[in-house]
C-alpha cells in the first residue's frame, strides 16, 4: 500500500477494490469487468489481507456456481429440473410477444429465448428491452407446465441488477474528494479504471480524463481514433453497466433511436454512453439512418411520426488509424477512418463536441495496469450517471474569455467538455474551482475541439479557415493560443501565435555561416535588467540583446507607451534550429520580443522577424533578403517582416516564395513592432 491507497481507504471505507484481484478472474468467467468487481465489492472492500482471501475464496465459489460456461448450459438446466429453480448470472433480455400478450425474457448463456416473466420485473428493470444488462436471476422450473403443448417452464422469478451503490452514492464520493488535492483524485480516477497513473505521462493522463467525459455529460459527441492496443473500447465495455458497446457492422435506426412498429425506444434512450467500435465498419439501414444520427447529435432529439422525443445518451466512435497520424494527415484528414458516408461531411464533424489523439495513450501492456486500490466499478458508474445533471459551464461566466475564432457551435463544444472535465475533478458543485484547474480544462477542451476544426479547414471549406483558438483568464487576462500537438513540428514556424515575449526570428548569417531559424524567448518580472539566460551565449546575439536593451529604453515613449523598461527585469533565451548558432543580426526580434513581454500581447501566428538593429535606432542592411526568405518559406512561415530597404533585391524572389509568403516591409524598430503584434 502506498499513501494514496492509504488515503483511499479511509476517505472511501467500504467503496474499494484493489484492482489486482479483478484481473485474477479475468477470462475464468464470462462476464464483464464490473460484474466481478460488483462480486468483489460486496467481499472484498476492506485492507485486511485475511478478509481479502475469505473474501476472494467466496467471490469465486460463487462466480463458479452461477456463471454458465460454453457447453454447460444444460447441465444447469437440468439442475433447474431437478431442485425446481436455480440462481445463475447472466444478461437478461426481454421482448412483448403480441400473440400471448406477455413479456419473454431471454438469457443467452443457458440458450434460452423464451423464459416467462411477470409484467412487473420488466417495468422496474426497462432496460431489459433494449440490449439488457447483467443481473442475478432466480430460475424457475415448472414440471406441469412443461408437460403443455407449446409450454414454457423456465420463468424468471427474482432479478437484481449487478449493481453495489445506492442513489446517495454521489454524496460519499463528494465526502471523500473532499480529503483530496486534485493531482491525488486525478491518480484516483486512473486506479479505478485499473490504469496505473505512476506508468503514463501527464499528457496520458489528461487524455484518459477526457475519454470520461461522456460519462458525465449529457449528450456529448466524441471521437477517439488512433493505433490499435490502446484500451480505446475498454471503458465503454467493462467498467461501466450505463453504457452500450455497438461492435462494427449494421447500425439499425430502430436499435439505435426508435422502434416504429412498437414505439420501443433505442439505445440512446437507455444507456448514458453507446460507443460505435471499429467505426470504420458501421453502416445503417437506412438511407436516411446518418441524418437521423446528426439530427440527435445536434439536439439531443429525433423524430417518431409527428411525435418529437428526446433523449441524453452520449454517442462516442472509436476506431483505428492504418498508418500513423502524421502519415494520416499527409495522405487526407484524421476523420478518414470514419465511414465513406461520415468522412468529407464538416456538417456531421461540426456536430463532434471534441476528437480525442488515441496515438497520445500507450499501447496496452501489464505496467499500465495498476495493482492497487480503486474505487468499485459500480460504484464510479453510478458517481458518473449521477453527475450528469446540471452543467459546470457556469464556471466560466466573467472568469475566461474566448477569442473570436470560436463560433456558436465551438463554443457549445468547449463548454460542454469543460463541464465533463469540471465533474470529474470536482464531483461538488458548490466547490469554488481554482484558477489553475479551470485553465487546464479550458486547454484541454479549446485542443479536443480544435482538432476537429482543423480536419475541416482541410477538406477545403472556407467557413472553417479560422482556426486559432484562444483564451483569456480573468479581466485583464493575457491571450493564450491553444494548438493540436499534432500540427506543430519543434523546428517549423507554426500559424499560431506564440506567448508573449516569444518571436521567430532569421539570421542572414555570414561569411562562415548561413541562414538560420531562431525563437528567441522572453519572460519579464519585477527588477531591472536584461539577463540572458543561455550559458555562453554567442558573441553576436549578447550584442544583438544588449543594442535592443538600449534602443527599449531610449525609446520606450514610441514602443510601449506610459510603461518603465527600466522598472522590470526581462530573462531572454535563444533557441537554435540550424546548423547556425551565432545569432548575429537578430536585434529587431530582440526588441519585439522586449517589448511584446513586457505589453503582455503575443505577436502575429506564422511571422518570421529579420532585421538587425545599431545602438542608433537604425536598421542594419540585409545582405541575402532572398536566402533569408527562401529558409522561411522551408520553415513554415507565412509572413516575413524585413527592412524596407530589401525591396529592391526581392525583385528576383522566385515565384514558389512569392506566392507562399507575404513579405512585409518596416520601416524603423516602432513600426516593426506595430507590425508584429497581435491584432486580437
Amino acid at each position: 500500500m502506498d499513501a494514496l491507497d492509504r488515503l483511499a481507504a479511509e476517505a472511501f471505507k467500504g467503496l474499494i477494490v484493489r484492482k489486482d484481484l479483478v484481473r485474477q478472474f479475468r477470462g475464468q468467467f464470462p462476464v464483464p469487468t464490473y460484474v466481478v468487481e460488483f462480486m468483489l465489492g460486496r467481499y472484498c472492500a476492506t485492507t485486511d489481507e485475511q478478509e481479502i482471501a475469505e473474501g476472494l475464496e467466496l467471490v469465486r465459489s460463487q462466480l463458479t456456481s452461477r456463471t454458465v460456461r460454453a457447453g454447460e448450459d444444460e447441465l444447469v438446466k437440468s439442475r433447474a429440473r431437478e431442485t425446481g429453480a436455480t440462481r445463475v448470472i447472466d444478461i437478461v433480455t426481454a421482448r412483448l410477444d403480441a400473440k400471448s400478450d406477455s413479456y419473454l425474457a431471454t438469457l443467452p448463456s443457458l440458450r434460452l429465448p423464451d423464459v416467462r416473466i411477470a409484467d412487473e420485473l420488466v417495468r422496474e428493470n426497462e432496460r431489459m428491452l433494449t440490449g439488457g444488462f447483467y443481473a442475478e436471476v432466480d430460475l424457475g422450473y415448472d414440471a406441469t407446465i412443461a408437460q403443455e403443448r407449446g409450454g414454457r417452464p423456465f420463468q424468471v422469478n427474482a432479478v437484481r441488477p449487478i449493481q453495489l451503490s445506492t442513489r446517495g452514492i454521489l454524496d460519499r464520493i463528494i465526502e471523500g474528494r473532499a480529503q483530496m488535492t486534485t493531482a491525488q483524485w486525478k491518480d484516483l480516477l486512473l486506479r479505478s479504471v485499473g490504469l496505473e497513473p505512476s506508468a503514463l505521462s501527464a499528457r496520458a493522463k489528461d487524455v484518459s480524463l477526457l475519454r470520461m467525459v461522456p460519462f458525465v455529460e449529457r449528450n456529448y459527441n466524441m471521437v477517439e481514433l488512433g493505433p490499435r492496443g490502446t484500451g480505446k473500447s475498454h471503458l465503454f465495455q467493462q467498467v461501466s453497466p450505463y453504457a452500450h458497446l455497438v461492435s462494427g457492422g449494421k447500425a439499425t435506426v430502430a436499435r439505435m433511436f426508435v422502434n416504429m412498429a412498437n414505439g420501443q425506444r433505442g439505445l440512446v434512450c437507455q444507456y448514458d454512453v453507446v460507443c460505435f467500435d471499429e467505426v470504420s465498419g458501421v453502416s445503417f439501414d437506412q438511407k436516411d439512418g446518418v441524418n437521423i444520427m446528426k439530427g440527435y447529435m445536434e439536439s439531443g432529439e429525433f423524430s417518431r411520426g409527428r411525435e418529437s422525443i428526446r433523449a441524453e445518451g452520449s454517442i462516442v466512435l472509436v476506431g483505428n488509424f492504418d498508418v500513423d497520424v502524421q502519415q494520416q494527415q499527409r495522405v487526407g484528414h484524421l476523420f478518414g477512418p470514419l465511414p465513406p458516408e461520415m468522412r468529407n461531411d464538416t456538417a456531421f464533424m461540426d456536430r463532434i463536441h471534441s476528437y480525442l489523439p488515441g496515438w497520445d495513450i500507450p499501447k496496452v501492456s501489464r505496467a499500465l495496469f495498476t495493482d492497487h486500490f480503486g474505487l468499485v466499478s459500480d460504484v464510479l458508474a453510478e458517481a458518473f450517471t449521477r453527475l450528469r445533471d446540471g452543467t459546470r459551464a457556469n464556471m466560466l461566466l466573467g472568469r475566461v474569455h474566448f477569442g473570436g475564432a470560436l463560433s456558436g457551435r465551438d463554443q457549445n463544444a468547449v463548454n460542454k467538455t469543460v463541464s465533463g472535465l469540471l465533474k470529474l475533478m470536482h464531483p461538488d458543485p458548490q466547490l469554488a474551482v481554482a484558477d489553475e484547474d479551470l485553465e487546464w480544462a479550458v486547454r484541454l477542451a479549446l485542443e479536443a475541439r480544435r482538432r476537429v476544426k482543423e480536419q475541416q479547414k482541410r477538406i477545403g471549406s472556407a467557413e472553417f479557415r479560422n482556426t486559432q483558438f484562444s483564451y483569456s483568464i480573468g479581466p485583464d487576462g493575457v491571450e493564450h493560443f491553444v494548438a493540436t500537438p499534432e500540427l506543430q513540428s519543434e523546428d517549423s514556424i507554426g500559424g499560431d501565435p506564440l506567448p508573449a515575449g516569444q518571436a521567430w526570428t532569421l539570421s542572414p548569417g555570414g561569411q562562415d555561416e548561413a541562414a538560420g531559424l531562431y525563437r528567441i524567448e522572453v519572460t519579464e518580472g519585477p527588477g531591472s535588467g536584461v539577463r540572458i539566460l543561455n550559458q555562453s551565449p554567442p558573441a553576436p546575439f549578447r550584442e544583438s540583446v544588449r543594442i535592443a536593451e538600449q534602443n527599449l529604453y531610449g525609446r520606450a515613449r514610441d514602443l510601449v507607451g506610459e510603461r518603465n523598461p527600466r522598472e522590470h527585469e526581462f530573462a531572454v533565451q535563444l533557441r537554435s534550429f540550424d546548423a547556425s548558432k551565432s545569432g548575429a543580426d537578430l536585434g529587431i526580434a530582440a526588441l519585439v520580443a522586449l517589448c511584446s513581454a513586457l505589453l503582455a500581447r503575443p505577436l502575429k501566428g506564422g511571422l518570421a522577424i529579420v532585421g538587425g538593429l545599431n545602438l542608433g535606432g537604425s536598421v542594419e542592411t540585409v545582405h541575402n533578403p532572398i536566402d533569408v526568405v527562401e529558409l522561411a518559406m522551408e520553415k513554415g512561415a507565412a509572413t516575413v517582416l524585413m527592412p524596407v530597404a530589401c525591396r529592391r533585391q526581392l525583385v528576383d524572389l522566385s515565384d514558389e516564395a512569392a506566392a507562399r509568403v507575404q513579405i512585409v516591409f518596416y520601416l524603423d524598430p516602432a513600426d516593426a513592432l506595430r507590425k508584429s503584434l497581435h491584432d486580437g
